[in-house]
């Protein structure tokens, strides 16, 4: 029997990438997404996981339709950049209702099939961010703290039901994310320059970075093993880092972090 996945923000990106791995691997693969771009061994619904009810409809056809669902993979998100100070609450809530919000909606979504069927996996994406947030982008660094948070809660609640969840966090991974990004620079000249420096600095990292075909291998590994660790980053150098966060003083990780993306 092919095991059933869904995956979201599958219309590009590391979606996009996962996707096309889980298929190559023989998965019965659902991209939901706004909009279709056609790709093979992957069928297309419909979804915006802003909107409860979209989500809901989407998961549920899958489920109808194969009778099953066996591996959820939440990819869909978008950033935006700028000072906290500068920034339109509705552009900092759409941010949190994206990359948080969308997420949950699905997960709730497909739960109770996962949990009556007392096996199946879900893949959430998060951020190196997430540990190492970065000045500029608060409320990104903030939306994928949030989902490790959510994660690894989430884990312990339906542990006994044969549901497993892990997350991914990606370094510098060169996609459109980058030139999908909402940029503020309202405030720059009271800030010296240094939201314009910010951005200008990730977004190099970002398009040097690693390649997305990478970060999805590493998404679809996760979503295929039961047992996989529940946080892990892509790349080693990315592992390192997280690590170096969590055993160095707090001063020092700061002062590192303004050095790079604050200065």
């Amino acid at each position: 029997m092919h095991k059933v996945a869904i995956v979201t923000g599958a219309s590009s990106g590391i979606g996009r990438a996962t996707a096309a791995i889980l298929a190559e691997k023989g998965v019965r693969v659902y991209g939901l997404s706004r909009s279709e771009k056609p790709q093979d061994g992957v069928h297309f619904v419909p979804c915006d996981v802003t909107d409860e009810s979209s989500v809901k409809a989407a998961v549920s056809r899958v489920i109808t339709e194969e009778g099953r669902l066996d591996i959820l993979v939440c990819c869909a998100g978008m950033g935006i950049s700028g000072a906290v100070e500068f920034t339109d609450p509705a552009d900092s809530y759409r941010q949190i209702d994206v990359n948080l919000f969308g997420a949950d909606r699905t997960v709730r979504a497909a739960l109770p099939t996962l949990r009556e069927q007392t096996e199946g996996r879900i893949v959430l994406i998060s951020s190196v961010a997430a540990v190492t947030p970065i000045p500029f982008q608060t409320w990104y660094s903030a939306s994928k703290a949030a989902i490790n948070s959510y994660a690894m809660a989430l884990a312990n609640e339906i542990r006994p039901y044969g549901v497993t969840v892990a997350v991914v966090m990606p370094g510098d991974i060169r996609t459109g994310f980058t030139a999908a990004r909402k940029k503020n620079a309202v405030g720059d000249r009271e800030y010296g320059g240094r939201i314009e420096r910010s951005v200008i600095r990730m977004e190099h990292d970002e398009q040097n970075g690693l390649p997305v075909e990478f970060a999805g291998k590493i998404v679809a590994k996760a979503a295929l093993s039961q047992y996989a660790k529940p946080l892990r980053s892509t790349g080693f150098v990315y592992s390192l880092l997280c690590v170096l966060v969590k055993i160095l003083p707090a001063r020092f990780a700061q002062w590192v972090l303004y050095q790079m993306y604050a200065k």
